[in-house]
């Protein structure tokens, strides 16, 4: 499905051209303090195996209890998607062995899951969108870690991940290549992080992806899939489908035929290698989890869930572009986190917002990216931009001494009051028109050949305005030198 003309292009194969289908299934490890089925604590970076309860290690006789604020998060996660909410769903045990799997199943949901079809509009590039649909959302339990590198005979096991909660969003195959998949991805995790359900943070593996590829002639039926594994990084879910459609290719292109199966994507070489053959619903062995009750709850509880729902990427772009003025990519680029957004509210606040939107994007994000920080750890608060903006606007300083004022204040931190650091440090506008004419008599004197290329070429204006701003140390209004060197030169 797609709202606009789609970005992805066929590829060029040695027999013609191929299209990529992906569906994506992105496992979300749901904001709650405590596991899906017991209490013991979700926190991230504790010693090996001190969150863990007697749930969660499978110990005999041990119950499973259903976490609410895991339940309203499901509901508010897919109330963000737009999507269907089941007021009854079943918990079923997904059979399969594994290490760090000690109860030798996974409470998760299959036929019957919370949160049913939705979709999600993504914007590709600036003026393409797709949009994905969402096949379900349901809850699960996560699995333990296995350790290999702490033992040359054995491997450890570490159950403190076991049991935590996750959401699984699968996506339908709408997808046609890897940026359209980023893309989705970056807009998943935007709105996740925006209802506070998941913090996203792909590092820890709090948002993780596994990726469904296959290929086919354009408009042909879909072509046998492959699934890569665990994809922890937005950049590599983009690496390992282009790589992994390469392979299919190349295979069906030599006469071979693609086997369905498990893949893992290593990025040091930037190649899939086969992991298990794929299973199947039916090898899992699904059926109703005996010791839990269907979840039911009615259409109030979902009713006051969407009145406290914050307001998402799309509506606070959409408002961004009516309120503010703003273009649609500078809207885009300030919604994508929510602490960005807020921000920039903050800045913009009686104040011209298109130019707070610029000091915004091209001088704090631009630093920040730079140095690798993220917005929470900005040395320049929202006041303090929103301070220099101010100084701009009321012409109190030129843009070139707002940039001088800005590496100042990033580097004396949130303390610093830009309007003191403007009066005690004479960084003020000059506005007087008698010391702006002197400055640039004393410039057209000094460069006589240069006037007459400039009465030439009128673009040369902009030399003198340098060398005028140069002699008064940048602090020249811009505008009332552009006046009088016009005047003065006999240049329109």
């Amino acid at each position: 499905m797609s709202t606009a003309m789609r970005s992805a292009k066929p590829i060029k194969g040695a027999t013609g051209d191929w299209e990529i289908v992906i569906g994506l299934e992105i496992h979300a490890q749901v904001n709650s303090w405590s596991k899906l089925f017991s209490g013991a604590s979700t926190e991230f970076g504790g010693a090996e195996n001190s969150h863990v309860s007697l749930v969660d290690a499978a110990m005999p006789g041990m119950l499973p209890v259903i976490n609410e604020e895991c339940v309203r998060q499901a509901v508010r996660s897919g109330l963000g998607l737009n999507a269907r909410i089941n007021r009854r769903s079943v918990f079923d045990r997904k059979n399969y062995f594994y290490p760090d799997l000690p109860q030798g199943y996974q409470i998760s949901q299959f036929k019957s899951p919370i949160v049913g079809e939705g979709e999600v509009i993504v914007d590709v590039a600036p003026g393409e969108q797709i949009t994905v649909g969402i096949e379900r959302l349901h809850l699960e339990q996560d699995a333990g870690k296995s350790i290999h590198d702490q033992s040359a005979t054995m491997s450890h096991v570490d159950l403190n991940r076991s049991g935590v909660a996750l959401m699984e969003i699968v996506s339908k195959p709408d997808l046609r290549s890897g940026d359209e998949a980023k893309a989705y991805v970056s807009k998943l995790r935007s709105i996740l992080r925006y209802l506070g359900t998941c913090d996203g943070d792909m590092e820890k593996g709090n948002l993780r992806a596994d990726v469904n590829v296959s290929v086919r002639r354009p408009g042909a039926e879909l072509g046998t899939r492959c699934e890569i594994k665990n994809v922890n990084s937005i950049r590599f879910i983009g690496q390992a489908i282009d790589v992994e459609a390469r392979r299919q290719i190349g295979i069906i292109e030599d006469g071979g035929k693609i086997d369905q199966e498990t893949r893992l994507y290593d990025p040091g070489r930037n190649e899939t290698r086969s992991m298990r053959s794929k299973e199947e619903a039916h090898d899992y062995r699904y059926f109703p989890d005996p010791d839990l009750l269907p979840l039911e709850f009615d259409e109030a509880y979902v009713e006051a869930l969407k009145r406290e729902l914050p307001e998402l990427p799309d509506a606070r772009k959409a408002r961004f572009i009516s309120e503010y003025g703003l273009s649609a990519y500078d809207a885009d680029v300030l919604v994508a986190e929510r602490e960005s957004a807020e921000f920039f509210e903050a800045v913009a606040r009686g104040r011209d917002a298109k130019m707070a939107a610029n000091w915004v994007i091209n001088e704090l994000f631009g630093r920040l990216n730079r140095e690798d920080k993220e917005i929470s750890a900005s040395p320049v608060s929202a006041q303090q931009l929103g301070a220099i903006v101010e100084l701009i606007e009321t012409g109190a300083i030129s843009g070139k001494i707002a940039k001088d004022l800005f590496e100042i204040v990033w580097n004396e931190g949130r303390d610093a009051d830009p309007k003191v650091i403007v009066e005690t440090r004479g960084m003020t506008q000059l506005t007087d028109t008698g010391a702006i004419e002197a400055a640039v008599a004393a410039v057209i004197t000094a460069n006589p050949d240069k006037v007459e290329q400039a009465k030439e070429k009128p673009a040369m204006l902009g030399w003198f305005v340098g060398q005028v701003m140069k002699q008064t140390g940048g602090k020249a209004n811009p505008q009332a030198v552009n006046a009088l060197l016009k005047a003065r030169l006999g240049v329109d």
